[in-house]
């Protein structure tokens, strides 16, 4: 009689163990089917880490593995290793394909991010007193950046600023904007762009006549600052902790997802200044293999993975209306609109690197 018992119990638990076998291979809906791996700049890190979009990704079928870089020195790597790379600009979009021996290569440019500099209050009424910048709402404004690089050229102080003496103890020496380093970094390079573009006469810099013209002072805003940085969000995270400089460029995708996330930024930590001179940075997906091909698409075109990207700062392409809407109640740091924004072109890959080269040293 055990004998029997034992069997049975046998036969059941087998039966039990198949049927959990059989309810479990069914591939829950939405995992993700296909991993990538990229190469990408440091900004877009945190939208990778997101959890929403990690689901949102396996949802369409992916895991999407990433790693940091300067844009402009992602065609140095092992590009091979990657499936896809996602520089912050189309000129270094143009380099890696070449770098990766691409040609007609799908890219896609699923948002972008105009430039600005984040200025502390005092810094920003200094700036604003003496005419280098115009406040155009509680937090926010425009650099003015003819009168910015005319104070520059002549090497001014804050204190100089101020008549000789300063109201506000930490703002002492050079007045200079923190940047990154030009020649690895796209939002160094691009501030180079903008700012020669000024100092070309409002003309882009594209030849070597011009070159000459701007590298001097160009030479000037870089080596300044001293030691540089390799990408944008080491300088953010100093500035927003209570460190770092009174003056640095960031990307507006960067104060949009802080202010959205309510990561500390109360109304006196900083303002927001749009350059009236500004080159757009258009983040371009590169795909690098067969795997990558659609995912750019689907950043672009996805509404749960648009309106992520809008949480994290980005401008979706043709999305005004979605940015406004999302970022409403920060709307005394923000120019959604782009008003009173000057957009330029860039010099072209040759030229922008020899011009950041000369203002490198």
């Amino acid at each position: 009689m055990k004998r029997i018992l034992g069997i049975a119990l046998a036969v059941l638990l087998i039966g039990g163990v198949a049927a959990v076998i059989a309810l479990g291979g069914n591939k829950p809906e939405g995992t993700a089917t296909k991993t990538v791996r990229g190469v990408i700049g440091s900004e877009k890190s945190e939208f990778f880490r997101d959890r929403d979009v990690v689901k949102a990704l396996a949802d369409k079928g992916y895991t999407v593995k990433t790693e940091t870089s300067g844009s402009w020195a992602m065609d140095q790597l092992a590009l091979k290793e990657f499936d896809f790379a996602f520089p912050s600009s189309s000129e270094p979009a143009q380099e890696i394909e070449a770098a990766a021996g691409l040609k007609g290569a799908q890219n896609t440019k699923p948002f972008f991010s105009p430039l600005v500099v984040i200025a502390r209050p005092n810094a920003a009424k200094v700036l604003s007193e003496h005419g280098l910048a115009k406040m155009t709402g509680k937090n926010s404004g425009t650099l003015l950046l003819g009168p910015y690089l005319k104070a520059a050229q002549e090497d001014r102080t804050w204190q100089a600023l101020q008549g000789g003496t300063s109201a506000y103890p930490e703002l002492i020496g050079t007045v200079f904007i923190k940047t990154t380093d030009p020649t690895t970094s796209n939002s160094g390079a691009l501030f180079l762009a903008a700012t020669s573009n000024v100092a070309n006469n409002l003309g882009v810099v594209g030849d070597d006549a011009a070159i000459e013209r701007t590298a001097p002072l160009m030479h000037k805003l870089i080596s300044v600052q001293g030691a540089l940085e390799q990408s944008t969000d080491d300088p953010f995270r100093s500035f927003i902790s209570g460190s770092g400089e009174p003056l640095i460029l960031a990307y507006e995708s960067q104060v949009a997802s802080l202010l959205q996330m309510k990561q500390g930024a109360g109304d006196a930590d900083m303002v927001v200044f749009y350059p009236d001179t500004t080159v757009n940075s258009p983040h371009t997906f590169v795909p690098i293999s067969d795997k990558a091909k659609e995912l750019g698409s689907l950043l672009a075109t996805d509404p749960k993975l648009r309106a992520l990207a809008v949480r994290h700062g980005f401008r979706p392409q043709e999305g005004v209306a979605e940015f406004t809407a999302a970022t409403a109640p920060h709307a005394a740091y923000l120019n959604p609109e782009l008003t009173g924004i000057r957009q330029v072109g860039a010099p072209t890959v040759k030229i922008l690197m020899a011009l950041a080269a000369r203002a490198k040293g």
